[in-house]
């Protein structure tokens, strides 16, 4: 008889004590979580649309096209397809963790900024930590679009282990040169777009 009564003496104290909710009470908000800082790099989805000013491709010897591989966009939105990739495009793979990479960063930062829609400029950070590319993004101020590839799925595709590596892209998506003779300036960006894209800088 004891034990019963303690049974229904329990709900009403707690109930007495402010220790149960309510259908009147209004729900408590969820704890406050870190914002998460800005990208700096732009979206992606311009990636898929011929540059505005891009000029035929020289005659030359043309390679293979760009693999058909799919890459997230650091900045999120819809993934892209190399493939569908419209050149003529110059594109960086590179990794925070890597020196030449690091300086060779703000050459291809100014190339995007003198491009005047003739062509993109594409990033591949590849083997990276997310924290690591936006770091350097921000210390750089590097705001191209940039693709996510922590496999090394592009590299792979390639038959390519190198870091830096640049990629040079024609207009009909056909790679015209590789390079890995390490980290890149101004004035080789500039003649290697002119020899093998036709475009000067």
């Amino acid at each position: 008889m004891m034990r019963r009564f303690a049974y229904l003496l329990v709900p009403l104290l707690l109930a007495a004590a402010g220790c149960t909710a309510t259908a009147d009470e209004p729900a408590r908000p969820a704890p406050a979580t870190r914002a998460e800082r800005p990208s700096p790099f732009a979206d992606c989805a311009p990636l898929t649309v011929a540059p505005a000013a891009a000029s035929p491709t020289p005659a030359g010897k043309a390679g293979g096209q760009l693999p058909d591989l799919t890459l997230n966009c650091f900045t999120g939105g819809a993934p892209v397809n190399l493939r569908d990739v419209k050149g003529p495009a110059v594109i960086n793979v590179w990794a925070s963790w890597c020196p030449p990479c690091r300086k060779e960063l703000p050459a291809f930062q100014r190339l995007s900024e003198r491009a005047d829609g003739r062509f993109q400029v594409i990033g591949v950070n590849s083997r990276d930590s997310r924290g690591g590319a936006q770091s350097i993004g921000e210390d750089y101020g590097v705001d191209f679009p940039m693709l996510l590839d922590q496999g090394d799925a592009f590299q792979r595709a390639l038959e390519r282990n190198a870091f830096p590596l640049t990629v040079l892209v024609d207009a009909d998506g056909r790679i015209r040169h590789t390079d890995a003779t390490g980290a890149l300036d101004d004035a080789r960006l500039a003649a290697l777009l002119e020899r093998h894209l036709g475009v000067r800088v």
